[in-house]
């Protein structure tokens, strides 16, 4: 029977409404939905029902708190509910009163399974407390103390009962501040699994020179803003532990014979070298010709600019690995690019900040030879038109360009290298002249504006 639809067969169940109870959810299934969503989209389901109250606090393995002393009065109540807590932040508003010792044992004793825990401007804490922290919370992996006032026997406490501790941050340590004699940071059950330690704003940084040397293990080493000679530390550190990958130091009384001792570490990785008036280019070649694993390298020559082409070329000669290099106030010349590119094949990343010789002809010589490079990031130099013309035909890999603060380079010169390289992403703050008819080819570009003040090194 031509034109006539065929028969639809309906199947019972269609029209009845289907039983779809979420109470029948699996509390595993539950939990698992929970960590896809963010902080107030769990507190929001935490309002559902008893039992979705009960799965969101069992499966929140991640909480961070205001730690001021009222924290106390709802410690029992918060950590009974949220009984599975791994990873916990406690920080105080500078101006406001924190927990002392009896909320720090309270919860340590509710949360002993902590791997991660960071205390912010905790100034009420003492030894005492941390001791107490330390031997119920022996799973600690990462800590990170800033701000807080105890001292050497609250941070013996943690090298003695912290064996699997990996990773160690100390900002402003206020107990150990002062001129009077400070204890030393004895090298206790920590130092076997240590891996990480940074140091920020400290006095007497020195007393955590046992437990630096004693990390066997330790992979990176942050040192910044700290008072006080290093080099005869660094000296000890590096003939003791010969397997750091990464070395950071900032703002630091460090000269060459330091540098010297960091030059023992041959696995060395990564090197910031930034506000160390007192190095040279002595000191950079001794690093240059031990540390030929180097993939990245920052140097910040500040006021001084006493590392340039010299040390530079000894780099380019020993390190082929090199991957990033970032020179902030480094007079970076020709001389030293040509060396530079031809024997650094791999350099991917590269930023030239402050510098007074990085002009025209060095971008020409980088757009020429460095075939690899992929980011460049250029501020504050003699750069031109010209030079990101030069752009335009060079650096086949090239896929982000950033101008800063150079005084020659116009949007007439932006506009042509975006009309060269359609890929490519510019970010500059060159000013656009007003009523300027910028090229059709570049109509579909966003000219993104930088702003002044974000980090160079980004």
């Amino acid at each position: 029977m031509t034109g006539q639809n065929p028969p639809v067969f309906l199947s019972p169940s269609i029209g009845k409404k289907a039983d779809h109870d979420i109470s029948d959810l699996p509390d595993a299934c539950l939990a698992y939905i929970f960590h896809f969503l963010g902080s107030a989209d769990r507190k929001r389901c935490s309002l559902v029902c008893q039992c979705w109250l009960e799965v969101e606090g069992q499966s929140r393995n991640r909480l961070s708190l205001n730690a001021q002393s009222d924290l106390i009065s709802v410690a029992q109540s918060i950590f009974s509910r949220f009984d599975a807590v791994t990873k916990l932040s406690l920080k105080c508003d500078r101006r406001s009163s924190s927990i002392g010792d009896d909320a720090l044992i309270l919860i340590s004793q509710r949360c002993q399974n902590l791997i991660r825990l960071k205390l912010r401007s905790c100034r009420q804490l003492t030894d005492s407390g941390i001791e107490t922290l330390s031997k119920n919370c022996k799973k600690l992996k990462r800590l990170s103390f800033g701000s807080c006032n105890f001292g050497a026997k609250g941070m013996n406490s943690i090298s003695d009962n912290c064996s699997f501790l990996e990773e160690l941050s100390v900002k402003r340590l206020h107990g150990i501040a002062g001129e009077h004699s400070i204890d030393p940071i004895k090298s206790g059950v920590a130092s076997s699994s240590l891996k990480m330690i940074s140091l920020k704003e400290l006095y007497n940084g020195q007393c955590f020179e046992s437990l630096i040397v004693g990390s066997k293990n330790l992979k990176t080493l942050r040192l910044i803003r700290c008072f006080g000679d290093w080099d005869k530390l660094l000296q000890q550190v590096t003939n003791n532990v010969h397997g750091l990958i990464e070395i950071h130091l900032e703002r630091l009384q460090v000269t060459d014979s330091g540098l010297a001792g960091v030059s023992n570490c041959q696995n060395l990785e990564i090197i910031h070298l930034l506000k160390t008036p007192a190095c040279s280019n002595l000191g950079l070649i001794y690093v240059a010709e031990n540390c030929k694993r180097l993939r990245k390298l920052h140097i910040d020559g500040w006021k001084t600019k006493r590392i340039n082409d010299e040390g530079l070329i000894s780099v380019a000669k020993n390190c082929p690995n090199l991957q990033e290099l970032v020179l902030i106030s480094v007079n970076l010349t020709r001389a030293g690019l040509d060396v530079l590119s031809v024997n650094c094949r791999k350099l991917e990343r590269l930023a030239l900040c402050g510098s007074d010789t990085v002009g025209d002809e060095e971008i020409s010589c980088i757009a020429a030879k460095c075939v690899a490079l992929k980011k460049l990031c250029i501020k504050s130099c003699p750069v031109s038109d010209h030079g990101l013309e030069a752009l335009a035909v060079g650096c086949p890999n090239l896929v982000k360009v950033k101008v800063k603060k150079c005084k020659g380079v116009t949007s007439d010169g932006v506009g042509c290298l975006m009309a060269s390289r359609g890929s490519l992403t510019v970010n500059v703050d060159a000013p656009i002249v007003e009523n300027q008819i910028v090229n059709a080819a570049i109509d579909s570009q966003v000219l993104a504006v930088l702003p002044v003040g974000q980090d160079h090194s980004r």
